[in-house]
């Protein structure tokens, strides 16, 4: 026993994020100023303000996301789990810096991204007041709508045939990771839960009282900024477009029930295949983001 002990001690040292399938890649993605103003959804304002708002939210919600794990990683014995929450770390610290060079490249474009970041903050600001682990328990229920999230970036064929090619990168980049670690803040719950399934509970009137509303005031301002707020018609027909039946939210939405079940898990959604697709197709040494992949030989190695 004393042997095996020591093997796992050794070799939980050499582990990093690359070993359990979560590396850590540096992509640098550039925003040329060809890509339209209104790039997702065939000009869509609607949309691109979604993305906008998406985009705000993930700098600090990342650093609130690593920031809720970091807090129990000392307590973790198991060297896989210890792992994987490097690798969510790692991953999740490039996803915060490139959505915030994305956030610039709207802040130049003339959108007002100062004020859903405020939005997003008072509500992180909020979750923060819970138990340490409640809010790990947040991080779940968040990763755990963006990894449908992902799912719907890498699949959903009326969202990808309609997004500027050189935005989908980003988007799709991100979603593969998201799935690649959409289990981790979720089997650390596990682990250090009391009463994980409570707090899992708890988690969708906190983030429903909390977030949700400062997401949805920032989307309406960022329409409103662009003066489009009363373009009616116009507006209710992309609406319909993300919350028709197969539309792109809808896709997401549905799936959130799962995660109050007593015995949900994320892998019980079996994405592999399609993570190892997108793996493939943009990650080799001549995939879509070959240039924009900076240690693609150190995440080989």
């Amino acid at each position: 026993m004393k042997d095996t002990r020591e093997f796992m001690a050794a070799e939980a040292v050499k582990m990093n994020g690359a070993a359990v399938g979560i590396p850590t890649r540096n992509l640098q993605f550039k925003h040329p100023d060809e890509v339209p103003r209104y790039f997702a959804y065939n000009g869509s304002v609607v949309g691109t303000t979604l993305k906008a708002v998406f985009s705000a939210i993930f700098p600090p919600g990342e650093r609130y996301f690593v920031e809720s794990v970091r807090h129990f990683r000392d307590q973790v014995k198991d060297p896989v789990l210890k792992a994987k929450i490097t690798g969510f770390i790692g991953q999740e610290a490039m996803h915060g810096r490139e959505h915030e060079e994305l956030n610039e490249w709207f802040e130049k474009r003339g959108f007002d991204m100062a004020f859903p970041e405020a939005q997003i903050k008072f509500s992180l600001w909020l979750c923060e007041r819970f138990s340490p682990s409640q809010q790990l328990a947040i991080t779940t229920l968040a990763e755990h709508f963006t990894a449908h999230l992902a799912e719907e970036w890498l699949t959903h064929e009326e969202f990808r045939g309609s997004t500027h090619a050189e935005m989908l990168k980003l988007w799709t980049w991100h979603g593969i990771e998201e799935l690649e670690h959409k289990e981790v803040a979720y089997d650390l719950l596990q682990q250090v839960s009391e009463n994980e399934h409570l707090e899992r509970i708890l988690a969708v009137p906190i983030i429903v009282t909390c977030m949700v509303p400062g997401i949805l005031t920032s989307w309406a301002y960022l329409i409103a900024r662009e003066g489009k707020l009363f373009d009616v018609q116009r507006n209710l027909s992309d609406l319909w477009a993300l919350f028709k039946p197969g539309g792109f939210l809808t896709n997401v939405l549905v799936q959130m029930p799962q995660f109050l079940m007593k015995d949900f898990h994320p892998n019980q959604r079996d994405t592999r295949a399609l993570v190892e697709r997108y793996r493939q197709e943009y990650f080799s040494e001549k995939g879509t983001v070959a240039e924009e992949f900076k240690n693609r030989k150190a995440v080989a190695g």
